[in-house]
C-alpha cells in the first residue's frame, strides 16, 4: 500500500464516528480534539469554566458537527446532563477520551485534606463517572473505545504530588478492571501516560526549571501535544483492535 493511500485512509478513519474529549478547551485535550476531527470524527469539546476558550477550539476544528458543552467531571449530575446532550446532538457516542485533570501540589505534611480530595474527585472519580456514562451507550451498540489520560507521575511518583500520583495510578488500575468488564462487548479501554509535554503549564517554567526536566529525560526533549494526540488516535482506531487494558507511555524514556 502506498504512503499516500495510507495517509488518505488515516484521514478518513473516524468518518461517521463521534467522540467526546473531556478537558479539551486547551492543551493536550484541545490537541486530541483537533487530531480526531482531522481524521473525520465529530467532536464534543468540554470545558469546566471557560466557554470562550472551548468555542475557539470548536471553531478551529476541521469538518463539521462539532460543539462544546460544560462538564464538571467530578459531579454526577453534570456528567449525566452532558452525556445526554451529546447523545441528543450526535445520536451515538463511539469514543471517549478522559483527559480532564487538575493539580494541587504540596508536600504531604502541608497538604490540605480538601486538596487531596479535590484532585481525586476530578482525576479519578471523574474518569469513573464519565466512563460509566459512556459505557451505557457503548454497551447497547456493542462497540466503542475509551482512552484515559494518565501520567508518568502515576507510575514513578513525585515529591509534592502524592494526591496527583494517587489519582493517576488509580486511573491505570481502574482502566485494567473496566477493560476486563467490557471486553466481551468489543469495547476497549486503554491509557496514554504522558511524560513532560510542552503546554501552557510548562511554558511558565524558567530556563533553569526546564533544563532540570530535560536532564531527567533520556531523549533530552519535552514531548508535544501531537505526540499524545497521535497515540490517542491509534488506541481509538481499528489499528489497535487487539489492545485493551494497556498503558502506552509517551515520556521520552523517563521511567524512573
Amino acid at each position: 500500500m502506498s504512503t499516500q493511500k495510507t495517509q488518505i485512509e488515516m484521514a478518513k478513519r473516524f468518518s461517521g464516528k463521534t467522540a467526546l474529549v473531556t478537558g479539551s478547551s486547551r492543551g493536550i485535550g484541545a490537541g486530541i480534539a483537533r487530531r480526531l476531527a482531522a481524521e473525520g470524527a465529530r467532536v464534543a469539546v468540554t470545558y469546566s469554566s471557560n466557554p470562550e476558550s472551548a468555542q475557539k477550539v470548536v471553531d478551529s476544528l476541521p469538518g463539521s458537527g462539532h460543539f462544546c458543552l460544560q462538564l464538571h467531571v467530578g459531579d454526577e449530575t453534570s456528567v449525566e446532563k452532558a452525556f445526554s446532550e451529546v447523545i441528543e446532538k450526535f445520536s451515538q457516542l463511539d469514543y471517549l477520551v478522559n483527559n480532564a485533570g487538575i493539580t494541587k501540589d504540596q508536600l504531604l505534611l502541608r497538604m490540605k485534606a480538601e486538596d487531596f480530595d479535590k484532585v481525586l474527585e476530578t482525576n479519578l472519580r471523574g474518569v469513573f463517572l464519565c466512563t460509566r456514562a459512556a459505557a451505557k451507550v457503548m454497551l447497547k451498540a456493542k462497540t466503542g473505545a475509551i482512552v484515559n489520560i494518565t501520567s508518568v507521575i502515576g507510575q514513578t511518583g513525585n515529591p509534592g504530588q502524592a494526591n496527583y500520583a494517587a489519582s493517576k495510578g488509580g486511573v491505570e488500575a481502574f482502566t485494567k478492571s473496566v477493560a476486563l468488564e467490557l471486553a466481551s462487548r468489543q469495547i476497549r479501554v486503554n491509557c496514554v501516560a504522558p511524560g513532560f509535554i510542552a503546554t501552557e503549564m510548562t511554558g511558565v517554567l524558567n530556563d533553569q526549571q526546564k533544563q532540570a526536566i530535560l536532564d531527567r529525560v533520556p531523549l533530552r526533549a519535552m514531548g508535544d501535544v501531537d505526540d499524545i494526540a497521535g497515540c490517542v488516535s491509534f488506541l481509538l482506531s481499528s489499528e489497535s483492535k487487539y489492545i485493551t487494558g494497556h498503558t502506552l507511555s509517551v515520556n521520552g524514556g523517563l521511567y524512573m
